[in-house]
């Protein structure tokens, strides 16, 4: 959801004042009133007419009040506009981008290591948890696609990327084939399967058995079922680290228990903090989803800032911060973007050296 088409209905002054409430909210968590927002922000109205602004903030959905004797508190909408109008072209702060850099280059273990001191690092830079989908083999140019059968029913489909990865992953295909048809398979693949990812495959097997009506098209049918069954079990495999959870005890809306217990079931649904991740995949740039915008019912104050790595060619991912609506968004979208850029970079190099070894 994106109210940025709504900026236009807001006035200057109200603009203003809806700006310094969520800026002060970020920074002390506490309910915004006219007093503080007169002192601390210059806004050169009477408190009578700042209240006004802020009666007419709220009536139109950007504001709430939690109880009639208190300040203002940003709305998810009110967020949401604050996020479009001034976080998205903000540059990074020189301090973060060199502990990115710094630690990036510093960094030489395996890649499940590798997405772990990534984790810790965006964690501890932004105060957030944060959450790093692996690179889906999938998306990755083959170079041999291979089954070997284990027992009736079950393959082990041996899938070698053109970085010189090799893949083993299980496959249940419930359909009888002889070592005869088998052979065939791996023959047609060979033909079509080099410099593809196994998506591209699937879809190429997909359109010809669609265009195609001779005596190829049940090879066609066993091998795209072959594809079909390999890329179904990625959706399973697909690893995900979350670090820093240990901070939401940091934040002062883990004070209530409830919302506790909410961000911690919330963390334990893999599944669907990937399926958060994956709409970066298909966007450019830095995503930000807010409440009720992640689907996350658990609970109602959460907020997640995600970008993709991986440049074109190779195996993308996600990678983000989840943190309560009261993210400071100035600081962190610029550091996910940044980390994800360099993130991707880093990988992509690390794949070529292990492809010259």
């Amino acid at each position: 959801m994106n109210r940025g088409s709504d900026k236009a209905e807001l006035s200057f002054r109200s603009r203003s004042i809806l700006y310094a409430v969520v800026s002060e909210y970020i920074a002390t968590g506490e309910p915004v009133g006219s007093r503080t927002l007169s002192k601390r922000y210059g806004i050169q109205l009477s408190p009578a007419s700042i209240r006004n602004v802020l009666a007419d903030l709220e009536e139109a959905g950007y504001l709430t009040q939690p109880h009639p004797s208190a300040g203002r508190v940003p709305t998810d909408a009110g967020f949401r506009f604050f996020v479009d109008a001034l976080v998205s072209m903000r540059e990074i702060a020189q301090e973060d981008r060199e502990a990115i850099l710094a630690r990036m280059r510093s960094f030489k273990p395996g890649q499940d290591d590798f997405l772990r001191e990534t984790g810790r690092l965006l964690s501890t830079l932004t105060g957030a948890v944060a959450v790093i989908s692996a690179p889906r083999p999938e998306a990755e140019p083959l170079t041999h696609l291979h089954f070997v059968p284990l027992r009736a029913g079950t393959y082990l489909a041996l899938l070698v990327s053109r970085s010189g990865a090799v893949q083993n992953r299980v496959v249940d295909f419930h359909d009888a084939i002889s070592g005869t048809e088998l052979e065939r398979v791996h023959n047609y693949l060979s033909e079509i399967v080099q410099g593809r990812s196994l998506s591209e495959v699937r879809e190429l097997l997909a359109r010809e058995i669609t265009d195609a009506r001779d005596q190829y098209e049940k090879l066609r049918s066993r091998a795209k079922d072959l594809v079909e069954a390999t890329v179904s079990g990625a959706k399973h495999e697909t690893h995900i680290v979350v670090e820093g959870q240990g901070r939401m005890l940091e934040w002062p809306e883990t004070a209530d228990m409830d919302k506790v217990r909410g961000y911690i079931r919330a963390f334990e649904e893999k599944g669907r903090l990937l399926e958060l991740l994956d709409r970066t995949l298909s966007s450019g740039g830095v995503q930000v989803l807010i409440g009720a915008e992640t689907n996350l019912s658990e609970v109602q104050d959460i907020s997640m800032v995600a970008a993709h790595y991986g440049a074109q060619g190779q195996s993308p991912g996600a990678l983000g911060v989840i943190g309560p609506t009261r993210l400071d968004y100035a600081k962190v979208v610029p550091i996910v973007r940044f980390t994800a850029k360099i993130f991707g970079e880093t990988l992509e190099a690390r794949r070529e050296e292990d492809a010259e070894d």
